[in-house]
């Protein structure tokens, strides 16, 4: 799955908005809105926000578990 797809699945999910996915993974607010206008990432930036994904993620899961 592209970086950009988990991103906005993760965004569904957790019921948040691109600009404070942005400002948390990376500091950045417009992060998802460059990447859905074909902003490139990066690779260290990739790997950032997939860690970050990542762990995201497991704690959402957790979450879903427990209700």
């Amino acid at each position: 799955m592209e970086l950009l797809d988990r991103i906005e699945a993760y965004l569904s999910k957790a019921h948040i908005s691109a600009s404070r996915f942005g400002r948390r993974a990376a500091g950045d607010p417009r992060l998802v809105i460059d990447l859905r206008a074909g902003r490139r990432l990066r690779r260290k930036t990739e790997c950032r926000l997939e860690a970050y994904l990542n762990s995201c993620e497991r704690e959402l899961s957790g979450q879903t578990r427990t209700l």
